[in-house]
Formats: C-alpha cells, sequence, structure tokens
C-alpha cells in the first residue's frame, strides 16, 4: 500500500508544485526555499541535532516549552525546526531566531521515500519529534530506515480522525507501530492512538498549558488597550473562513453599546478579504498594522489584528475571547491560551479537535458553548456589561490554566532515554 502510495505521490507532484505557485500569488512564502520541499537544502547543522516537527502556526506555538526545554537539558545539541506553511516558519522565527545558530529551520519536504531520505541523510537527526497529529508513511518509514527514534508528543486523535485512520488501516497502521513512543493530551486520545498500533503510549497532558505570556507581550497588549481606551474590547481569535460573516451579521443586529469587535483571522492571508467585508457592512474599521501609536478613534466598530505573534497581546488587550473554529464543522482552536491569560472564553458548538479540554474548562467555568453567532454575540454583550461574572470567570480560566501545567516536563522525561 505505501508502494501505490509513493506513486501517487510522484504523479501528483506537478500539481502539488503548481498549486504551491499559485498560492505564492497570495502567500510569497509559499514561493521561498522551494528546493527544502523536495529534498535539497544549503542549512549546515550541527553534528547533534534534534528534530522536531511542527507543521504550523498553533503547533509551532505549541513548540515553545518543549523547544526551551530541550535547549536547556542539552547544550551540545542543535535543534532542526521543521514545518510545513510559511506563516509557520514565520512563527518559528519569530519565537526562536534569539536561539540562532543553534536552532535551525527547514520545510519537511514531500513525503516521498527519496525526498524524506534526502533530508535525513543530510541533517543526521538523533530524535525524531512529530508535534500533535503530524504523521506520515515515508517519514515513519524512512526514519525506520535510518534508525532515527520517533516521539509523537503532544499528540491528539479526534474521533472523526481515528475513523479515517481506520479506513485506511493499510496505510496508516504501519506509521503507527513505527512509533517509539507516544505522549498523548489525554486519556481518550491515548485510547485512540492506540487502536491504531502505536507502542509505548502515555498520557502527559498537553504542552500548550505550560505556554506562558512574555512580559513583552503582556506590555504591548497593555500599550494596545492604553490606545482602544476603556470601552469593552470582545476578541474573536483564530477566526476561520465563513465565520466573520456570521460573527459581523451577529454584530449589527445586536446592540453592543460602545464595545469594540476585535478580530483576528487564523490564517493572513484572509486579512484583507475580512476588511472588505467589515467595510461592505459600513462598520468603521482600523487595522493593527495601521495603529502605530495612535488612540482607536470612539467610532470605531471594528478592529482587525492582522498582525502575526501578537496573540498573547491580543488576549491581553481584551476582556472576553471567542475562540475560532468552532461555530462552523472545523474543529476548534485551542483555548488554552486565553485561560493563560486570566480570560473568559466562549466557544461554538463544533469543538471536535479539542474536545476533552473544552469539556473541561467549561466545567471549571472557565468557558462557555454558544449555539450559534448571534447567541454568542448577545452573551459577550451581556459579560461586558457583568464586569463581577466577567472577573470571576476570568479567575476561573487562571486557575484552570495553571492546575494543567507540568506537560513539558512529563515529555522531557519520556525522551530523555531516546536522545541519550
Amino acid at each position: 500500500m505505501r508502494i501505490l502510495y509513493s506513486i501517487a505521490w510522484w504523479l501528483a507532484l506537478p500539481l502539488v508544485a503548481f498549486r504551491l505557485w499559485l498560492r505564492g500569488r497570495k502567500e510569497p512564502g509559499y514561493r521561498r526555499n522551494l528546493g527544502e520541499r523536495f529534498g535539497f537544502y544549503r542549512q549546515h547543522p550541527p553534528p547533534a541535532l534534534i528534530w522536531l516537527h511542527a507543521v504550523s502556526v498553533g503547533e509551532t506555538r505549541a513548540a515553545e516549552p518543549l523547544v526551551d526545554a530541550l535547549l536547556d537539558a542539552y547544550p551540545t545539541y542543535g535543534i532542526l525546526l521543521t514545518h510545513m506553511t510559511p506563516t509557520g516558519r514565520a512563527t518559528g522565527q519569530a519565537l526562536f531566531g534569539k536561539h540562532a545558530p543553534r536552532i535551525v529551520q527547514s520545510y519537511l519536504p514531500y513525503d516521498t521515500g527519496w525526498m524524506v531520505g534526502r533530508f535525513l541523510r543530510h541533517f543526521k537527526p538523533r530524535i525524531c519529534i512529530l508535534m500533535e497529529t503530524e504523521v506520515w508513511p515515508n517519514v515513519m518509514a524512512q526514519c525506520v530506515s535510518h534508525r532515527v527514534p520517533v516521539a509523537l508528543v503532544n499528540a491528539r486523535l479526534s474521533e472523526r480522525s481515528l475513523a479515517k485512520a481506520q479506513r485506511l488501516s493499510a496505510l496508516m497502521t504501519e506509521p503507527a507501530q513505527a512509533m517509539t513512543c507516544v505522549a498523548a493530551q489525554t486519556q481518550a486520545d491515548a485510547a485512540r492512538i492506540a487502536l491504531l498500533g502505536a507502542p509505548n503510549v502515555h498520557v502527559t497532558g498537553s504542552v500548550k498549558f505550560d505556554v506562558a505570556p512574555t512580559k513583552e507581550a503582556v506590555d504591548k497588549g497593555m500599550a494596545m488597550r492604553h490606545q482602544i481606551g476603556a470601552r469593552p474590547v470582545f476578541l474573536c481569535a483564530s477566526t476561520r473562513e465563513g465565520e466573520e460573516e456570521l460573527i459581523l451579521d451577529a454584530w449589527q443586529t445586536t446592540e453592543t453599546g460602545d464595545a469594540l469587535l476585535l478580530i483576528v483571522p487564523r490564517h493572513p492571508q484572509r486579512f484583507d478579504e475580512v476588511v472588505r467585508m467589515v467595510q461592505g457592512r459600513g462598520l468603521a474599521l482600523v487595522r493593527r498594522s495601521a495603529m502605530a501609536n495612535m488612540p482607536v478613534a470612539a467610532d470605531t466598530r471594528v478592529l482587525l489584528g492582522d498582525s502575526m505573534g501578537e496573540m498573547f497581546a491580543y488576549y491581553t488587550a481584551c476582556d472576553l475571547a471567542y475562540i475560532g473554529g468552532s461555530l462552523l464543522p472545523l474543529g476548534g482552536q485551542n483555548l488554552i491560551e486565553a485561560c493563560a491569560v486570566g480570560k473568559p472564553v466562549l466557544i461554538g458548538p463544533h469543538t471536535f479537535n479539542f474536545t476533552e479540554v473544552s469539556d473541561d474548562a467549561i466545567a471549571a467555568g472557565a468557558a462557555l458553548r454558544m449555539a450559534n453567532a448571534t447567541e454568542m454575540v448577545s452573551e459577550a454583550q451581556r459579560l461586558l456589561t457583568s464586569p463581577q461574572e466577567r472577573i470571576g470567570m476570568g479567575e476561573r480560566a487562571l486557575a484552570f490554566a495553571y492546575q494543567h501545567r507540568g506537560a513539558t516536563a512529563r515529555t522531557m522525561a519520556l525522551l530523555a532515554p531516546l536522545i541519550a
């Protein structure tokens, strides 16, 4: 089955390359470092190298406490940080650029045996650490061939993803069995991953709970809030395609007083698209990139967060946060960062990618689940005008975040014998 899969990859490569070039029209980053996607590299890696793969922005941000722990625990090692998206790579540069040259960044090549083999021969990593869900058949097979142990960390697997993997069991069973160890976020994730045949599965919790806002991010958020003023701020974070329209329509039809709607789309290529949506509804808008040091005008209804690497600053600046990807059946995003800043959270009905942490946050009184955008905006307005209830909910969110910390230390204990 893997041979047929590899043949399909080779046949699809011209179309893949063409699509990559087309995507580069909106995101120029897709046209940079093209050789790396096909197994050709210019980087000169250090001799002892730990390879960590974080596919995009969310995984890269989640990896921050683990990367910091690896740098501290293994001072003679470098870290190879690989991605699949330009935004993930840019996030890695923003977070870890200060650690150069110990941290080397690259794209992971497309999943053909030849390309992955060339990648492994060039970098010669001592271990492969995959973040969350990134298990590729040829990557796993080549790691086995080159005797590189593989750890899947901060691992999660939804019921939907399990069903899909089981339908492709002829292709996915071998990669699952090739994993050296798995550090799962929850007991449910561990049980689902074990069903695929993965050995040595442990529950360590989510390392995202160990991500803490830096003083710089908090100061930036407070400065942003000073520019906004005393008016209430409702943040819609990591929104996905189709959600902004629902939120804006609900915002227009609900009495929100002088509250400011702060929207941060998950994908930067959609910033201009969201601007057009807001302007098409006649709502006064300011872009974060155009704020400089000027105060936000009192008649501004929407602030667009069109910057990268400032999510903690946005959470600091707001009074209440909705976590995107959950109004539509997209699986949701992680609410942990909002809780870590002590902000109450609203989520939609679709959180199947983060079922347990979402349910736990609701049970802890840190989050509320809303059925649709209209209900969500109405509840947001109620909370924004109920400071005592909102502050209590934020305190419970902060306590919830602190209660679940420690996953990084547990994950490091699993990785230690593999690196040694």
